[in-house]
């Protein structure tokens, strides 16, 4: 039997039902605030009544509404939850889908870890999801809230916890104390810690808190600045640069050339919020430039249209950049 189907009548909306009752408060949400969500992204009016779903709007867009409903439908069937982003992100990989992209199937990419089930909620970070997944070197470049750090944890968890490499590094230029760290107070933790901390925040949302202080322990996880990375092989890691923008070219080298086998990299950065000395130039834009074209290295760029955060994130990042482009001096072949 069909999960869902739906009535097509000429000139009126969609209908589409469930048959299963009890999913249909979680689909809808508290109050109904996931269809007024849908309502609200793609113009159209929601109506339940039942285990029914009246789609009532351009015909277009009742086409859109009716996959989102059901892709989270289906997504509960299967176990998994729906909150406000889930919703967001099946409405942008909808649209995308109405409008001859890759559409909204992202069953290779999905990242499982202890705490959480992640999948792709815009069509470039299913593209993100298949490079780190497909490629020894990616780089993941644009704005900030649009998953590149975040997703690349996921897919270093999974690849721990499913034995595929024997531990995670990640690091940062802990640019705001120059890389010169003992005038801080309190041990090593201590003074990097708060260069790390999204870091530790990704890795708590995807193990649970014990497992990550164990591993942690015991070197399966690894947070340290990118200074203390000098000089060592990272074999059979999964090895992650964030805000690589804030490294120097002598730093990105340095880094890129401690892959050692079986280990796989994942350099993130936003080119727009560079906060090195003025004069020194960003090892990210130099490794751009430098390693484009070259075999087995993925580039996937996000623009403020993939911003996964609060709506308003989205568009703070377009009016910064709108204002930065009407700056006078502005160079318009750079970010």
């Amino acid at each position: 039997m069909s999960t869902a189907s739906e009535i097509e009548v000429r000139n009126a909306p969609q209908i589409v039902a469930f048959d299963d009752n009890a999913l249909l408060p979680a689909l809808f949400g508290q109050h109904d605030r996931h269809l007024a969500r849908i309502e609200q992204l793609l113009g159209v009016t929601l109506s339940s009544r039942g285990n029914h779903v009246a789609i009532a709007g351009d015909a277009a867009a009742q086409k859109v509404a009716r996959a989102v409903l059901l892709t989270l439908y289906q997504r509960l069937k299967r176990g998994l939850d729906v909150t406000p982003g889930e919703v967001d992100g099946a409405v942008r990989m909808a649209n995308a889908e109405s409008s001859g992209g890759a559409g909204m199937d992202d069953g290779d990419a999905v990242i499982r870890t202890r705490r959480r089930t992640i999948n792709a909620r815009s069509p470039r970070q299913r593209d993100y999801l298949r490079a780190l997944l497909s490629h020894d070197l990616t780089f993941g470049l644009g704005p900030a809230g649009t998953g590149k750090t975040y997703l690349a944890v996921a897919v270093a968890v999974q690849m721990l916890t499913s034995n595929r490499v024997s531990r995670i590094i990640l690091s940062r230029p802990a640019v705001e104390a120059g890389e010169r760290l003992g005038f801080l107070p309190g041990d090593l933790k201590e003074k990097v810690d708060p260069y790390l901390r999204p870091l530790y925040d990704a890795l708590y949302d995807m193990l649970p808190a014990e497992q990550v202080e164990k591993r942690l322990e015991t070197g399966e996880i690894e947070v340290a600045p990118l200074a203390f990375m000098r000089g060592r092989t990272l074999a059979n890691a999964y090895v992650i640069l964030d805000e690589a923008q804030n490294t120097t070219p002598m730093q990105m080298k340095m880094l890129l050339t401690r892959l050692g086998e079986g280990s796989s990299m994942v350099v993130t950065g936003d080119l727009t919020q560079i906060d090195l000395p003025r004069g020194v130039q960003s090892g990210l834009r130099e490794a751009i430039t430098v390693l484009n074209g070259v075999e087995g290295i993925a580039f996937v760029e996000f623009s403020d249209t993939d911003v996964v955060r609060h709506p308003l994130v989205g568009r703070m990042v377009r009016a910064y950049d709108a204002y930065e482009r009407s700056q006078p001096g502005h160079d318009p072949s750079k970010p």
